[in-house]
């Protein structure tokens, strides 16, 4: 450290140590748009410093101002954060004279903290920048520090576990929900639940990682939501896959509070994938305008014509269309799949989370723990959640909790 006042006394360190900022100064409120000027705003960081250094001590060779507590005291090396890059610079020093100590610069404190780095490590990582590349293209202004890759992992893995924390953490009782998906994702069986609002919002609602979709997994899971805050006893419309746990745990959990609408999609697939590949095709497109019908009587008339077509053709094929036929109709029977069909016949909702995990997570190669699977999903679906749409039909969801109420007698 170096004065320009050598003729002067030296701080102690323990006079240094002890600095604070002057209750009068305030933090210039342009720091928040210099930290991401980069490179130019360290040119503004050491206009800022001067600027605060003028208003403790007045102007250069001005000693007549009345200021006579506070004097220039050189420069000493420092560093500052600009965006996520801690940048070298040289940092003029006031002391107080009066008191024998040296002043800290509240501006220069202010931009010692790295107040988003870790929010901003964890958003470029989530979205596909792994940690080997990161130091490579974070590093904007050639003095910048840096980071290296051991710094990165452990701050993305305190940030990810935040985020896992939140996710599970989080209370329900703010949204009244009329609808939830259920899907699997990923080998591990991570059994993830996304919840419509009244108005159209989706909402993640959480997930449980098990070996297989059993009924007592997804039991104590839609238990735990229950004791977060969901609320089910208005009636909810539960859209979901084939899983046989999944849908014996609604019906111990839900009760008569709830009404099942089974995905038309798997349904369809489960169906043909019984069929010779050259019957397929045709099998499909007669299945999917069977459940484009309207109406429950002309969905359900097109159905029974193509079981008698499949009795002839695979008998197991029939057998597989008639498990749950009744719940892939649900809407139909309801009288709203003309408005909501798009949206609930199937769980694209889920499908389509699932494809925007796999983009985010598809870096990770290797799984190594539980945890890691664990926070890399709590942490992509917080980073895709803000950006879910509405879903289609919503201004039609009053009229579906109507419905339920109707069906369930509530």
């Amino acid at each position: 450290m170096k004065s320009k006042k050598a003729s002067r006394p030296r701080a102690s360190r323990k006079a240094r140590t002890a600095a604070v900022a002057e209750p009068f100064v305030t933090i210039n409120p342009k720091l928040e748009l210099i930290q991401h000027l980069i490179p130019i705003a360290l040119g503004q960081v050491e206009e800022v410093l001067q600027a605060e250094v003028t208003q403790l001590a007045g102007p250069h060779y001005a000693h007549d101002d009345g200021r006579e507590e506070y004097k220039r005291w050189g420069q000493q090396r420092g560093s500052v954060y600009l965006g996520d890059q801690k940048v070298p610079l040289q940092v003029p020093r006031v002391r107080n004279v009066k008191q024998g100590r040296e002043v800290a610069l509240a501006n220069y404190h202010a931009l010692q903290r790295p107040s988003a780095l870790e929010e901003q490590l964890f958003v470029r990582i989530i979205r596909g920048l792994s940690c080997r590349q990161y130091d490579r293209a974070a590093r904007l202004v050639p003095e910048a520090f840096g980071l290296s890759r051991n710094q990165i992992s452990r701050r993305f893995i305190r940030t990810s576990a935040k985020k896992l924390q939140t996710l599970l953490e989080r209370r329900l009782e703010p949204h009244e929900f009329v609808a939830l998906d259920g899907k699997s994702f990923g080998e591990a069986q991570m059994i993830v639940a996304l919840g419509i609002t009244t108005t159209g919002e989706k909402i993640v609602l959480g997930f449980v990682e098990s070996g297989t979709e059993n009924s007592r997994v997804c039991s104590d899971f839609l238990q735990s939501l229950i004791a977060r805050g969901l609320r089910y006893q208005a009636g909810l419309l539960v859209v979901m896959d084939g899983s046989k746990g999944l849908r014996k745990a609604i019906t111990e959990v839900f009760g008569q509070s709830a009404v099942v609408q089974r995905c038309q999609w798997h349904k369809r697939e489960n169906v043909v994938a019984y069929l010779p590949p050259s019957q397929q095709e045709a099998m499909r497109r007669k299945l999917q305008h069977a459940y484009e019908q309207l109406t429950y009587e002309q969905a359900k008339e097109a159905l029974f014509a193509i079981r008698q077509e499949l009795l002839k053709l695979n008998q197991s094929a029939a057998t597989s269309l008639d498990e749950g036929l009744e719940e892939t109709l649900t809407l139909h029977r309801l009288g709203l799949f003309k408005e909501l069909g798009v949206s609930l016949k199937t769980t694209n909702c889920l499908e389509s989370i699932n494809a925007q995990i796999e983009r985010l997570t598809r870096k990770v190669t290797h799984w190594k723990n539980s945890s890691q699977r664990q926070r890399w999903l709590a942490s992509a679906l917080l980073e895709i959640e803000p950006r879910l749409r509405k879903i289609k039909g919503y201004r039609h969801l009053a009229d579906l909790q109507q419905a339920l109420q109707r069906e369930l007698k509530l």
